[in-house]
């Protein structure tokens, strides 16, 4: 018992001797002790009847609105099967499956504070972010590998993730044994063949979407500039240009790889595979006003097809075929494009800035541009500058 709270009882025990010794009236003693007639016929009760003189809890014996302890039992226990699901989703999830007589979301988030179920981590992560977004399904993918580790076998998994940007709808969340240009392919292939091809793909400047380095382009974005598909990539130490990829990792980690191991590639692809339909059709997500992604995602109309047709390019341009050096020949100079372009035709053509700076392109894409006077790339990114499908989709559409 704090010391303030020892002296006050010490008091009221001496009222009430006093009181009880006719030494003066009940009515002096309350105005010498500062009290009222009813407090003070409180106190001399209570000491007759052996009840203790401190202050007692203000909270009702009986809370109407209270939690009933069955139904706290059942929230508590399907907060143990998705332990990283914070209460508003939860409830979300409650809902959605058809169970009606639930508590609200603050009063499912007292319960988990009641029993232990938030750690201050988990307060931070809830936290929600404010992100660009597109309009529309396929606009643009985001893609990025969620870092290796090691199975049960001993194998190291890389989980290739892929999401859509506007619904965040989960396209790919694969188990692959490496990062190379071949597995990614296949992999794409196998997501193009079932939801067709986005006009835009953000990923970082790793193997193998890009290079940091100077050698110019990877395969991987000459293959999709072939498929009219336009390669972004976020700067270089700024993982946050990806912040919707980064989202999804995070909550991959948090919700299922904590929890999970793997035996093998198969059992990989089965248990990630449960995650990405939970993902998908179960977990609700704040951006989308707690709906999940599966509500407002469509496949592409883009479908894919594996033949490359040729590109036919316009009087205007000058044809150059890439050596297998990924040297182009222009005015009888040699410079390094990419050895991701060797054997393939790419077209240059003046820039109307100046006769000294000479366009490069392929296909749709404008590619480069090099500065002839003093023979060197003024830069080399890929741009999509004219016959974009959306425009031709669009006038169709009309």
């Amino acid at each position: 018992m704090p010391w303030e709270e020892k002296v006050i009882v010490t008091m009221r025990e001496e009222f009430v001797k006093r009181v009880l010794s006719h030494e003066k009236s009940k009515a002096e003693l309350c105005r010498e002790y500062g009290i009222s007639r009813p407090t003070g016929d409180k106190w001399i009760e209570r000491y007759l009847n052996g009840q203790p003189l401190c202050d007692q809890s203000r909270a009702p014996h009986i809370v109407g609105n209270k939690t009933n302890d069955e139904v706290e039992k059942f929230i508590v226990e399907y907060r143990k099967k998705y332990p990283a699901i914070g209460a508003t989703k939860i409830h979300r999830m409650l809902r959605d499956e058809g169970i009606t007589d639930i508590p609200c979301p603050r009063t499912i988030n007292d319960i988990f504070k009641r029993n232990g179920l938030i750690t201050k981590e988990a307060s931070q992560i809830a936290t929600p972010y404010v992100r660009f977004e597109k309009s529309e399904p396929n606009e643009m993918w985001q893609a990025d590998f969620k870092g290796h580790f090691a199975m049960r076998n001993g194998v190291r998994c890389h989980p290739l993730d892929i999401i859509d940007d506007c619904s965040r709808f989960s396209l790919c969340c694969a188990p692959l044994a490496g990062e190379t240009y071949i597995e990614v392919r296949q992999q794409m292939e196998h997501i193009f063949l079932k939801y067709g091809m986005p006009f835009s793909f953000l990923c970082d400047n790793g193997t193998p979407w890009g290079t940091s380095q100077s050698t110019g382009f990877s395969r991987f974005e000459v293959w999709f500039m072939e498929l009219g598909i336009l390669t972004l990539h976020g700067r270089i130490f700024h993982p946050q240009t990806q912040g919707k990829e980064e989202r999804f990792n995070g909550s991959l980690t948090r919700e299922f790889l904590k929890y999970e191991s793997f035996e093998d590639f198969e059992d990989a692809k089965i248990k990630l595979d449960k995650y990405r339909d939970f993902y998908n059709t179960k977990r609700p997500h704040y951006a989308l006003n707690l709906d999940t992604p599966a509500k407002h995602y469509h496949p592409s109309e883009r479908a894919y097809t594996p033949d490359i047709s040729e590109w036919e390019y316009s009087d205007e341009y000058k044809l150059r075929k890439v050596k297998e050096s990924g040297y182009v020949t222009i005015r009888n100079q040699g410079y390094y494009l990419s050895e991701a372009f060797s054997g393939k035709t790419i077209a240059v053509k003046e820039s109307n800035k100046g006769q000294h700076l000479i366009n490069l392109y392929f296909r749709q894409f404008r590619i480069g541009q090099i500065d002839i006077e003093k023979r060197v790339f003024t830069f080399k990114k890929a741009y999509l500058i004219e016959n974009d499908p959306r425009f031709a989709e669009a006038k169709h559409k009309k």
